[in-house]
């Protein structure tokens, strides 16, 4: 018989809330996160709003979710591990776990440090602006331009100690392995929105080998900083929003022709991946079972970076063939048919472009029944999260597994009518099966099939 991998324990970290109780009812009254951004002055940004993660009145800090005596190495985060520190600790105490982080005798742990692994998607961190020109401005020559002979002899020197291993994408899976003791099998995939869903991927693979009873798994990253909205801003993926707008989520409409883009997010998901005979034997709640997962790579065809002038790399496409294969991948190592799932957590960006090529992917698997299949569309509720995409939309599906329920729709504008995605409220519904996708950046997609845990 075939390892089963369940998921037990939900970290979520958004916009919209921190922990799945307070993201749940969010997405199910239809309260969007997005505002002016507050970290840094973005005002000479054309899109200054985002999705920043808040606890009350102030950005979240990892120093609450780590052992006290761990407070001291949060100075030395980025951003993203802050996130993926605070997430990763919340899906712990979901799933009941008990971890080194719980400073208990190790005799009390779960499982044995080698029995935990760790997966953790990733994206480029940004160097903190405030950091970096800080050193700058001490490697000036004497007619005080930037010199790179100075900053080789003085400026560089002037960074803070251990500034490359703050910003080097594996520190996310790094401190979480520290705090709860994963010594098991531990990765990090930097794979653009893709890298959640890999990772999850990564994670049940090690289970079903025996490598590992429980897994950390999922994907952070932050785009709410000045070098990544300027990145994602060359790329044309997100639209002009000016901080004032009270509601900014109302230009974020997927699918539509008139769409003029997103807005930079942060945060994403990290769930406890599980045996489910260990799950089971210890009598963990069970949101859904992972059963089918699948990922592949489309051609360099402007699946994403392309703009309507062309940038170079080829004409818009209107399917995202790596999407397709790793949707239909993930559908037969389910072992069921198109025809039996029930929702879709698409990646939904908001991006025509790649929208167009999503929504071409998506019309490939389901065909007509498309405009059927109700979509948890996210993306006007926390902006995009990139690295942190996929896993936010696995975590927001295991929990409309388990609610049987879809969470509200939030939507100014028209969608294409081949996808069931304009406003909606939430509603009850029968779901047995629930495929969570997303393309990315550079080409790479993944895809990930929920089942009901009563199912056989």
């Amino acid at each position: 018989m075939p390892t089963e991998c369940v998921i037990t324990g939900i970290g979520c970290v958004s916009a919209v809330g921190v922990g799945i109780g307070p993201t749940w009812e969010a997405l199910c009254s239809g309260s969007s996160g997005l505002r002016a951004i507050s970290a840094f002055d973005a005002s000479a940004f054309p899109c200054s709003v985002g999705g920043e993660v808040f606890e009350g009145d102030t950005l979240l800090s990892a120093r609450n979710y780590v052992p006290k005596s761990y407070r001291k190495a949060t100075k030395v985060m980025a951003r993203d591990t802050q996130l993926a520190v605070a997430a990763a600790a919340l899906a712990v105490r979901d799933a009941g776990l008990v971890t080194r982080e719980s400073q208990q005798d190790p005799a009390e742990f779960t499982y044995a440090p080698e029995e935990l692994g760790c997966h953790i998607g990733a994206g480029l961190i940004a160097a903190e602006a405030d950091e970096i020109a800080s050193a700058f401005v001490t490697a000036k020559d004497d007619a005080g331009r930037f010199s790179l002979r100075e900053w080789g002899e003085h400026g560089i020197g002037n960074l803070q100690p251990l500034w490359m291993l703050k910003y080097l994408p594996n520190m996310l899976a790094c401190h979480v392995t520290i705090i709860h003791g994963a010594e098991g099998p531990s990765n990090t995939i930097t794979c653009s929105e893709a890298s959640g869903l890999m990772s999850v991927g990564e994670s049940r693979r090690i289970i079903e080998r025996g490598a590992a009873k429980a897994c950390l798994s999922g994907g952070i990253e932050s785009k709410v900083n000045a070098m990544g909205i300027s990145r994602m801003g060359l790329c044309n993926r997100f639209a002009e929003i000016d901080s004032g707008d009270p509601e900014p989520w109302r230009a974020i409409r997927p699918y539509d022709v008139e769409a003029p883009g997103g807005v930079p997010g942060e945060g994403g998901g990290i769930i406890v991946l599980e045996d489910a005979a260990h799950a089971n034997k210890r009598g963990a709640r069970v949101y859904a079972e992972l059963a089918g997962f699948g990922s592949a790579h489309a051609q360099m065809r402007t699946l994403g970076i392309a703009t309507e002038f062309d940038c170079g790399m080829g004409a818009p496409v209107e399917e995202d063939e790596g999407l397709t294969d790793a949707i239909q991948v993930a559908l037969r190592d389910a072992g069921i048919s198109p025809d039996q799932v029930d929702a879709i957590i698409p990646a939904a960006s908001g991006v025509r472009l790649m929208d167009t090529a999503e929504l071409g992917a998506l019309e490939r698997v389901f065909g007509d029944r498309l405009s059927e299949i109700p979509l948890a569309v996210l993306t006007p509720y926390v902006g995009q999260l990139f690295a942190g995409s996929g896993a936010f939309g696995l975590a927001v599906g295991a929990m409309m597994i388990s609610e049987q329920r879809l969470p509200a729709r939030i939507h100014a504008g028209r969608p294409d009518g081949r996808v069931l995605a304009g406003a909606s409220e939430s509603v009850g519904a029968d779901l047995r099966y629930v495929v969570v996708c997303t393309g990315s950046l550079a080409g790479q997609a993944a895809a990930a099939v929920l089942r009901r845990p009563d199912l056989e």
